[in-house]
């Protein structure tokens, strides 16, 4: 047996022995936890909890995956793990995703270490390559819904502008949106709105909804009602005009987004035909692509070719992309 199968034999033994230890341990501080609560001292009482019921118990996922808890506590990476899994609208624990970059970097290291026709070496870039993966998949659902978020944004303001006029309160208005309206401008709306009702200012809920959505609109949106606040004004009017901002800077970044297509396809397809080379002559004339991955020149020479094409892919990327 080789030495590859059995570092992974070790890892998945070890990874079945930490698993059935922590939940040993988690199952008895779960049961001191609800003897606590039921109001038992040396007598067990047993806490029935019915369906459909809210348990006063909370469960975290975080005694499951210890050794990724000790590293977002040793670290301090919860607070912003935590932000970056709220704002894709995912309702993980920080250490649920330092422990899914942690698995997929174990599965990339050992598939490309079994499996690639690559010197050994390559396989830690399989592992960062895993690793990766679950961060990506959270950034696209972050980026996804922030760009459902501001596609709804203008007709929320005008829906607030509209309520408003009817005799509603502001803070009212913020409730309705819940019931008009889809994700995620309904549960941000209707999160600011209870803050707000459970005797939070509603300077601090807006802050806090600023927070939550990195958006520029939205920061407008709350720098206006807060100057409204505290100058006074139609605050209606202003939520009309801020829609409609927002609506013609659509507008431009449609413009500018199709202008700058052709860069952008010019830079995918100038990065993609070295790779697609590249792919080619492993296949045509592999011993001369082996001389990149067994040669140490040709190591030198494959990251140094890498490093310039990302860089290259990068400064393009810059250009055609233009702010608005």
């Amino acid at each position: 047996m080789s030495f590859p199968v059995v570092l992974v034999l070790l890892w998945v033994l070890f990874l079945g022995a930490w698993m059935v230890v922590s939940r040993y341990f988690k199952s008895a501080d779960l049961s001191k936890i609800k003897d606590r609560l039921a109001g038992g001292g040396k007598a067990k009482k047993k806490v029935k909890i019915e369906t459909g019921q809210t348990s006063v118990i909370h469960t975290q996922d975080l005694v499951k995956n210890r050794f990724a808890q000790l590293l977002v506590e040793k670290y301090r990476l919860g607070p912003k793990i935590l932000q970056l899994l709220e704002q894709a609208g995912l309702k993980w624990a920080p250490a649920r995703l330092v422990h899914l970059c942690l698995v997929a970097a174990g599965a990339g290291f050992a598939a490309t270490w079994l499996f690639a026709p690559l010197p050994h070496v390559f396989a830690f870039l399989g592992a960062a390559a895993g690793g990766a993966g679950p961060f990506l998949y959270v950034a696209a659902k972050r980026k996804s819904r922030l760009k459902r978020f501001e596609e709804l944004f203008p007709e929320a303001l005008e829906f607030i502008a509209r309520s408003m006029r009817a005799g509603h309160a502001f803070s009212a208005s913020l409730e309705m949106i819940h019931r008009e309206f889809q994700e995620p401008v309904s549960g941000e709306f209707r999160r600011a709105f209870e803050e707000h009702n459970l005797g939070l200012p509603i300077e601090v809920a807006l802050q806090k909804l600023a927070a939550r959505v990195p958006s520029l609109d939205v920061h407008f949106f709350v720098s206006a009602v807060l100057l409204q606040k505290r100058t006074g004004g139609n605050l209606a009017e202003i939520l009309d005009k801020l829609a409609y901002v927002i609506r013609e800077r659509f507008k431009l970044r449609g413009r500018i987004r199709a202008v700058s297509a052709h860069g952008k396809m010019t830079a995918t397809a100038l990065s993609i035909i070295p790779i697609a080379v590249g792919v080619l002559m492993f296949f045509t004339n592999p011993d001369y692509v082996k001389f990149f991955f067994y040669d140490d020149t040709g190591n030198l020479m494959l990251g140094v070719a890498v490093a310039l094409q990302l860089g290259a892919y990068l400064v393009m990327r810059k250009i055609v992309n233009i702010e608005v």
